[in-house]
């Protein structure tokens, strides 16, 4: 086999001659156009019609009797919070490798957050660890089925049962994913998700909930729907005094065009993912079983799937290969093809970042996380630490199956890897204490 390109051999393939569509996403098209031209021209941004076609249609597609849209992912997982009654003084069980947005928003309600630690290959929070989060006042655990790998929904739900729990699942990056054959977004009390721009379920900037409690979706609509929160739709009695205005004191309405983008996106989408999968099953088949690799993905003859397949990736194990650094592995993989591969943990533990350790924003004198809290959560961080070393190398987002041009992003995989000895020399050093982001790039 030639030596890999970044010892001087010729490249693999030049990934910007790589065929559009095989990256091209998301797919919009011109009945796309007009429906947003229709929203445009109708000066119907700001209107609740078309969200509350979509809403249905949303609902229908979920197996679940409501949907609530809103201005985008991170509101919809703040009402979620709110519609399953946290308050100040409850604690929230969240994985601690997960977007900031999954519990951000806990501490606006006085919530506490417990981290959880994440399971090393699934990368979802790791039920194994749920007994240690558990406290007196324990309300909710937050599920996040995250880079699309469904979460154990069958121990979590056992878990929240037996101890009187409510569950919410973050189903942002997993839109029509399924567990053992169950569509995502149906297991907990409330399920809430981002449809923004760089999702595999793409509408713009967008959030929706769903639910089957109507006392769930009373209060999703009255906590950021302030022209919703009327008469017509609010029944419970606990809501009725305080009508017409949002519980929450701010907007969080769908701009029209998105929901309008979104309407035509449902009625393709479950197409145009199972092709998303196709084509990266047809990948990771291809590099299975490489040294210090794992694929990073479920076994689909159990019924579940990764859904639209965001952010594939491997998770990096160096000591399978002499303790290569992944810093000089993505470094291998870009000069074999030209692609910007890139080196993440994933989201950084959340449990690491001063706004879940100090940050004072109630003005109380204590860390905003513990501020109504009859216990220091953040005593319990201190074992996280194995969260907090996970590699992961992001991989081609392929859409498309088109077998010759992946083929070649398979062999410059195989011709990095199974050479990684000759590139022990290029290291720099050794791995990263911490590896991630704090946040995600639209690409």
């Amino acid at each position: 086999m030639e030596k890999p390109a970044i010892l001087g051999g010729n490249r693999t393939l030049e990934h910007e001659n790589s065929p559009e569509e095989l990256f091209h996403w998301p797919i919009f098209t011109e009945e796309d156009e007009a429906a947003v031209l229709d929203v445009f021209r109708n000066n119907k941004m700001s209107g609740n019609d078309v969200t509350a076609e979509f809403e249905k249609e949303f609902a229908a597609w979920q197996g679940r009797r409501f949907a609530v849209a809103c201005c985008n992912g991170t509101m919809s997982l703040y009402a979620a919070m709110f519609a399953v009654g946290l308050k100040a003084g409850d604690e929230l069980i969240c994985p601690t490798k997960t977007y900031w947005a999954s519990c951000l928003s806990a501490q606006n309600l006085g919530v506490s957050v417990v981290f959880a630690n994440v399971d090393p290959d699934t990368l979802c929070l790791d039920p194994d660890d749920l007994p240690r989060c558990l406290g007196p006042r324990t309300k909710a655990i937050m599920v996040v089925h995250y880079k699309g790998y469904p979460c154990d929904m069958d121990r979590v739900m056992a878990f929240a049962d037996a101890h009187g729990l409510m569950v919410i699942e973050d189903v942002s990056h997993a839109q029509g994913g399924h567990y053992k054959g169950r569509m995502l977004g149906t297991f907990g009390d409330v399920a809430a998700m981002s449809l923004m721009s760089g999702k595999s379920f793409a509408c713009g900037e967008l959030g929706v909930a769903v639910t089957d409690d109507r006392v769930c979706y009373e209060r999703l609509l009255a906590f950021l729907h302030y022209e919703r929160n009327e008469e017509s739709l609010i029944t419970d009695p606990a809501l009725l005094p305080f009508l017409h205005l949002p519980l929450s004191g701010l907007k969080g309405r769908a701009n029209q065009i998105c929901t309008a983008i979104g309407r035509v996106q449902l009625k393709y989408y479950d197409a145009r993912i199972r092709e998303v999968r196709r084509a990266n099953n047809y990948f990771f088949d291809g590099i299975e079983g490489l040294p210090g690799i794992r694929c990073h993905r479920v076994d689909e003859s159990t019924g579940s799937d990764m859904a639209g397949w965001y952010i594939p990736c491997v998770v990096y194990h160096p000591e399978e290969l002499g303790g290569l650094s992944p810093e000089t592995v993505v470094r291998a993989l870009t000069a074999e093809t030209g692609f910007p591969f890139h080196l993440l943990g994933g989201s950084f533990p959340l449990h690491t970042h001063p706004l879940f350790q100090t940050y004072d924003a109630w003005g109380l004198g204590r860390s905003s996380r513990v501020a109504f809290a009859d216990r220091d959560v953040r005593e319990l961080d201190k074992d996280l630490k194995r969260s907090e070393h996970i590699v992961v190398i992001e991989t081609p987002y392929f859409k498309k199956l088109i077998p010759e041009a992946i083929d070649r992003y398979i062999s410059a995989f195989r011709k990095v890897f199974s050479q990684w000895e000759q590139l022990l020399a290029l290291d720099d050093g050794p791995l990263a204490e911490e590896t991630g982001q704090w946040h995600a790039a639209v690409k």
